[in-house]
């Protein structure tokens, strides 16, 4: 059964390794699962996952393998989890069926009821109110209802009265396979981590103080800065025209960014970088910034990001004076060669399709300016994109 299960979550994707499968089998050996599902199933994923977006191909895999809680049917009566079962109706059950359940004998009557039935039955039965089976009012099996039900061998749950955690898959919206949302734009700019203590010492030191203290004879309490994200970066957003299709992927993409970076700055530009970017939309035209202030003021260790589809028209990016929102006397990849000149962490996010860059004579020039750094607006794209910046 477990070679079965090492072989399916490599089948789905999951990169697993032989070492971690050992590793598993030698925490088996120990009993560190104390013989229970849910002991086995955060064993397992602890010991075999290695990065949040696999999360939810686990819980399948698991549910598929496992099916359920078929695990308790080979384990003697005696060793049926009561403290498992007991913290999940706890968890689960209202309390007006905590309620019913108690006038029918409480927990400790359910549950050597249970045992009596696991010793007693033979073969699977189906419907009825007694054995334990599938499709009737028993208080065990699967696909039926009872409010003191205790489920076995279900794939999942329908009146929601036995959830197990792998079955209610609760980090679906982390799989990179999914759609973009704040959430799992988190998980991937997470990749683009540098922790330093800076500041004023506001957090304890335990080991400074216990040292110091042990040092003097007296408590010596010791404070230390707070560890924070070290990582400083600037966002550039393409706004308006052809971006106002991407709105609500850049919204996403820049709370995630406000959240997990504590040094942010952003600004806006329209199509290609030019001589000014501004930070305030309304005020777009009275309120500008000069980019060579911003290339003054903010020094090469910050990490660039350029939000943009890259679509428009070649003269703009190669020609003076070809904006189409004004004179520029330079073009715009004069400006993108300054860019990326001083910064050497910088990518482009693009949040048109890979595929169709081919199609798109702007998005080739911009991503050879970029020497190849652009990257989709995906979740793959974040994660590559963060790998380059982590550099």
């Amino acid at each position: 059964m477990f070679i079965s299960f090492f072989a399916e979550l490599k089948g789905a994707g999951l990169p697993v390794s032989l070492r971690e499968y050992l590793t598993l089998m030698e925490a088996l050996d120990l009993d560190l699962a104390e013989r229970r599902v849910e002991d086995f199933y955060y064993l397992a994923r602890a010991t075999l996952v290695k990065d949040e977006s696999n999360l939810d191909k686990f819980d399948r895999v698991f549910g598929h393998v496992f099916k359920g809680l078929d695990l308790l049917s080979d384990a003697p009566a005696a060793e049926i989890p009561e403290d498992w079962l007991r913290k999940l109706a706890e968890k689960h059950l209202s309390e007006e069926e905590k309620a019913l359940i108690e006038s029918l004998g409480g927990f400790d009557t359910l549950m050597e009821t249970l045992k009596k039935r696991l010793e007693e039955q033979k073969e699977r039965h189906q419907g009825g109110s007694k054995w334990i089976g599938t499709a009737g009012t028993s208080p065990f099996g699967a696909y039926g209802y009872n409010p003191e039900g205790v489920r076995i061998g279900q794939h999942e749950s329908r009146h929601r009265r036995a959830v197990k955690v792998w079955d209610k898959r609760e980090f679906k919206d982390l799989d990179d396979s999914v759609e973009l949302g704040t959430r799992n734009i988190k998980v991937a700019l997470k990749r683009l981590r540098k922790f330093a203590r800076t500041g004023a010492a506001e957090e304890l030191d335990l080991d400074g103080t216990i040292r110091s203290t042990a040092h003097k004879g007296l408590l010596d309490v010791k404070m230390r800065p707070e560890r924070r994200n070290a990582v400083k970066v600037l966002l550039f957003f393409d706004i308006g025209g052809s971006m106002d299709d991407h709105i609500k992927v850049c919204e996403e993409l820049f709370s995630a960014a406000r959240s997990e970076f504590k040094v942010m700055e952003h600004f806006y530009f329209h199509n290609c970088l030019y001589e000014t970017v501004w930070k305030d939309n309304r005020r777009r035209h009275s309120e500008r910034i000069a980019t060579f202030d911003v290339l003054h003021k903010y020094p090469a260790d910050y990490k660039v990001i350029f939000v943009g589809d890259a679509s428009m028209s070649p003269y703009e990016i190669a020609y003076a004076g070809g904006s189409v929102e004004h004179w520029n006397e330079e073009p715009g990849s004069a400006w993108m060669q300054r860019v990326t000149d001083l910064y050497s962490s910088a990518v482009w996010l693009n949040p048109v399709p890979e595929r169709h860059w081919d199609y798109t004579h702007s998005i080739r020039m911009i991503r050879e300016l970029m020497s190849g750094r652009m990257f989709p607006l995906t979740l793959d794209g974040l994660n590559r994109a963060m790998k380059e910046l982590a550099r």
